[in-house]
């Protein structure tokens, strides 16, 4: 349940810190206090230690994760809600009269999957407390990653074949190990606690507690920092500004929160969609643009737009979506 009444302002006040440290990391970038060459070596830190010390930490001990049931819902829902979001995306573009080649693939695969790690994490975190939203959370992004390196990739590149090894990484490896911890039981051991069975695993479990909890914040500094070169970077086309954040943040969010009300889904995984209709683009279309020679500069315009938007519609999707899935 989320704590406390169901209210905008306090919805607000839940996710607000999430935009102060985007703002904060432009801010920074802006006074030359991190600088571009720090970048990479951040990230590299969040995603290949901070990341994975931080899904291992939430979902070893959630009893959201135990049953395996739960787990093919969170995997099963993410990869369909996500390969749905680019079939609307897609859709979309056409309709905003893009083409294969000046955008429309890129803007199909930037519009149609929402931020579901760095910025989503927080929110989980503050709105649900002790629910085991945060783990599903994780096991629902497995689902999500999946589909962006099939679905998303055939789309931007036009090549059916699947780049199957960038699914070996940190992330997806800490989930994956998390979920066989818990299912075996073992992860009992690695929690931290009194007796003589947490001898060993409490001071591990408590380090790697500290090393996940810099995840996020370091990531979504460094994200402000990349923002604030990326706004020079290309100059916006109404038509892709308007058409992203239409889709992003009015048409698919009405789709997760229908599948969150009428799929027969954990209650955990309800939250979690509750809180992913309300994020906006996720910025790994960015580097995928680059990577399968896309358009880099819809995304990044997709991704601002809906990032900027969604301060104000996050409270409003959260705060009605709950109460409409009978959160």
């Amino acid at each position: 349940m989320l704590r406390g009444v169901l209210a905008s302002r306090e919805v607000l006040a839940a996710v607000l810190p999430v935009y102060l440290l985007i703002l904060a990391g432009a801010v920074l970038r802006r006074l030359g206090i991190v600088g571009k060459d720090q970048d990479e070596p951040a990230f590299r830190l969040v995603f290949n230690v901070l990341y994975p010390c931080l899904i291992l930490d939430k979902i070893m001990g959630s009893e959201s994760v135990r049953q395996p049931q739960s787990v093919l819902w969170g995997i099963g829902v993410g990869f369909g809600l996500t390969a749905l979001g680019f079939a609307g995306a897609w859709l979309a573009a056409g309709a905003l009269g893009l083409k294969k080649g000046a955008g429309k693939r890129t803007f199909a695969v930037s519009a149609g999957v929402q931020n579901f790690g760095y910025t989503a994490i927080p929110v989980v975190e503050q709105l649900y407390v002790g629910a085991g939203a945060t783990a599903m959370l994780f096991v629902h992004n497995l689902g999500v990653e999946l589909a962006i390196w099939s679905v998303g990739v055939m789309i931007l590149s036009g090549d059916r074949q699947i780049p199957w090894r960038r699914l070996v990484n940190g992330p997806v490896v800490s989930v994956l190990l998390g979920l066989l911890l818990v299912g075996s039981g073992a992860d009992q051991f690695l929690c931290a606690g009194e007796g003589a069975a947490h001898a060993v695993g409490g001071p591990l479990r408590k380090a790697m507690a500290w090393l996940g909890a810099g995840a996020f914040p370091v990531a979504i500094l460094i994200t402000g920092a990349v923002m604030m070169d990326l706004v020079a970077e290309e100059r916006p086309s109404p038509r892709i500004v308007l058409g992203g954040c239409v889709v992003r943040l009015a048409v698919l969010p009405l789709v997760l929160l229908a599948a969150a009300r009428f799929l027969p889904a954990p209650l955990a995984l309800k939250q979690v969609l509750v809180v992913q209709a309300a994020m906006p683009s996720a910025m790994s279309p960015i580097m995928l643009a680059k990577i399968y020679q896309g358009r880099p500069g819809v995304a990044v315009q997709v991704v601002i737009a809906t990032t900027v938007v969604s301060l104000f519609t996050l409270p409003f999707v959260i705060v009605w979506g709950g109460r409409w899935v009978g959160l």
